[in-house]
């Protein structure tokens, strides 16, 4: 099986994880922002995280170069162009693309520019390859969450020209679902759908709540329910995906190696699974990688690859039109 030429569709990639090391070098020298080192291999190795991490912090280190030259629209625009290019080159079909535009106002750029340069960039992607896209307003849980009610207000008018949902990422202390009730059903109110990070470094009731608290349709990671009988059975019940990322998983010790992945386990008894990328650059990962790992060591073939390419279609944030157009794809 060609790996490469499979379609792919990868719901949970984070644009400040998958920036090009060489952009980072281009964008600080046009800005004056002064780096560690000017060399592409050295900048890229302090932006990809090593095989094994120790914890999740030492993951979320690798996310601060790229940040700091992500702060004026026009980085933003190419950015997130280049990622688009990028997944488009590897024959990804549909990438929605999550970032938290909280993390992008040192330089005084207001919530709607940032997540405008962000679409921007990606329709220029979709008018130039055969690639569609969507983006997620992610609210980091270590920042003020007054600032959240401004993310959600500032990308409803770009909603489903765009901007499709509402997540929340960061560390995940249990329970936290509690804090976020009354956000996550303004951004519902308003017409966002949600994806919710649990699971990945919490435990399963986190899942079970991010479902019954928050209204979350899919769960970012989510891989945690494995030992959770009672966030399983919602799972199962309420048909809810979990965004599973592989190499993520390993390098952030959530799982400890692949070998004890639990996609298979949950695939085969009918879990709503899809495969994703997380992080392109911090995780040094593609699609292609991603799906060439999971189908090489749970020896899947290529059925149980287009019912998971279709569970993924099914379970996008998608336009009905786009949702149509990628079913085309599958065998």
């Amino acid at each position: 099986m060609n790996y490469f030429d499979l379609p792919k569709i990868d719901l949970h990639c984070h644009l400040d994880g998958s920036v090009r090391p060489q952009t980072v070098i281009d964008l600080a020298k046009q800005q004056n922002i002064t780096l560690p080192s000017y060399d592409v291999d050295e900048i890229n190795a302090l932006m990809v995280a090593p095989e094994t991490c120790p914890n999740l912090p030492e993951y979320l280190s690798r996310f601060e170069l790229p940040v700091s030259v992500m702060q004026t629209a026009e980085s933003l625009e190419r950015i997130s162009f280049e990622l688009f290019e990028d997944a488009a080159k590897e024959n990804v079909k549909y990438l929605e693309v999550r970032f938290a535009p909280q993390l992008h106002i040192q330089n005084g750029l207001t919530y709607e520019q940032i997540i405008a340069s962000a679409v921007k960039g990606m329709k220029k992607a979709e008018a130039q390859y055969d690639i569609k896209g969507n983006y997620i307003l992610s609210m980091v849980k270590f920042l003020p969450s007054d600032t959240i009610p401004q993310v959600i207000d500032a990308g409803v008018g770009l909603l489903n020209q765009g901007v499709v949902a509402f997540d929340l990422a960061g560390s995940e202390l249990d329970g936290f679902s509690h804090d976020y009730a009354t956000f996550a059903q303004d951004a519902k109110d308003k017409g966002y759908r949600v994806t919710i990070h649990a699971g990945e470094q919490g435990c399963g009731q986190n899942v079970y709540e991010a479902i019954s608290i928050l209204g979350a349709e899919r769960i970012g990671h989510g891989v945690a329910i494995k030992d959770h009988e009672k966030a399983y059975n919602l799972v199962k019940q309420e048909d809810v995906a979990l965004e599973t990322c592989p190499s993520s998983n390993v390098q952030t010790k959530a799982i400890p190696e692949l070998a004890q992945h639990p996609i298979k386990a949950f695939y085969k008894d009918g879990v709503p699974v899809t495969i994703n990328t997380d992080n392109r650059t911090v995780s040094n990962t593609t699609m292609t990688d991603e799906v060439r790992k999971v189908m090489e060591q749970f020896e899947l073939n290529e059925e149980d690859y287009y019912k998971i390419y279709k569970m993924s279609v099914t379970h996008s944030f998608a336009s009905d039109d786009v949702k149509q157009a990628l079913m085309q794809f599958a065998k």
